[in-house]
């Protein structure tokens, strides 16, 4: 009889004995990695010493922290130029010095003037003498005012009357032209500016007169006029033109050689105050007369002490 697939013995593994089993595959060796630290608790922290601060003397100069990649650049601040310096010094010179010397000069005699030194330049040489108003005869100031200025009381620095009446004039008689400015405007001419019709001196002569009308007062104003006002060639000066012609001090001039004087203002180098012509024995006339208004209305008044 043959066996069987269920007749044959199945062999069984004794406790004792291992089953023949394959060899594990061999892997290489790993290096070992060395454990992470381990985080103190948050509690630690808090009681955790401080480190002490770094000395300064031991801590290396590395300069200035650089600036991150695309940061802006810093911009310093621009120093102010030579040139704006200047401009500035200038600016200031401008503002100052208009006040200042008619603060000076509220106290002391101007001692010289742009026309002056103009026609020093033409050889006409230079004879002035300052007095006083009170060592100049009256009869002057009067004839002065009745001639130049008749509201030389009244009006601020400007007589606006006189200037329409003076543009009309010129207006109708271009050849001829008369001239509107007050002895405010004339003493500011003569004395801070130089001769000419331009409007840059005629803006700088109406900021002169304000200044003159607010610091001088009008007698120091005539005061001033009849020291530097220009009475023939190189004569500047009641003294001076009472001298040269006619040989006598201010203070002892009459009403009509003061009216030959205030005669000859609008044009001392061409009209005489001695021999004059016809046109200035009528107008030293008609200056004369409107004097004697002067005095009796007493339009003059302002100048007195």
């Amino acid at each position: 009889m043959s066996d069987t697939e269920d007749d044959m013995p199945i062999a069984t593994a004794s406790p004792d004995e291992t089953p023949n089993l394959p060899e594990p595959t061999m892997w290489p060796e790993l290096p070992e990695l060395a454990p992470e630290p381990t985080q103190a608790p948050p509690d630690d922290l808090a009681t955790a010493p401080e480190p002490p601060p770094p000395s300064e003397s031991a801590a290396p100069d590395l300069g200035p922290e650089p600036e991150p990649a695309g940061a802006p650049a810093r911009t310093l601040p621009a120093g102010r130029s030579p040139i704006g310096s200047i401009l500035l010094a200038i600016m200031l010179l401008l503002f100052a010095a208009p006040p200042a010397l008619t603060l000076i000069y509220k106290w002391l005699p101007p001692p010289i003037t742009l026309l002056m030194v103009e026609r020093l330049a033409q050889g006409q040489g230079l004879a002035k003498s300052w007095r006083g108003l009170g060592d100049i005869a009256p009869a002057l100031p009067q004839a002065v005012i009745a001639a130049e200025d008749a509201r030389f009381c009244t009006h601020r620095g400007f007589d606006f009357q006189a200037m329409r009446k003076a543009a009309i004039h010129n207006e109708r008689r271009p050849g001829k032209v008369r001239g509107g400015s007050t002895i405010s405007q004339q003493t500011a001419k003569n004395v801070f500016l130089w001769p000419g019709r331009d409007y840059l001196r005629k803006g700088l002569e109406a900021g002169f007169t304000v200044l003159e009308e607010a610091i001088w007062g009008k007698r120091r104003i005539l005061e001033v006029y009849l020291n530097v006002v220009e009475w023939g060639p190189g004569t500047y000066g009641a003294e001076a033109a009472a001298q040269r012609y006619f040989h006598k001090d201010a203070r002892d001039l009459s009403p009509g050689e003061a009216a030959r004087l205030a005669a000859i203002l609008p044009s001392p180098l061409k009209w005489k105050a001695v021999d004059p012509g016809a046109y200035v024995q009528r107008r030293s006339a008609r200056i004369g007369a409107a004097a004697v208004t002067v005095r009796e209305d007493d339009l003059a008044g302002c100048v007195r002490r």
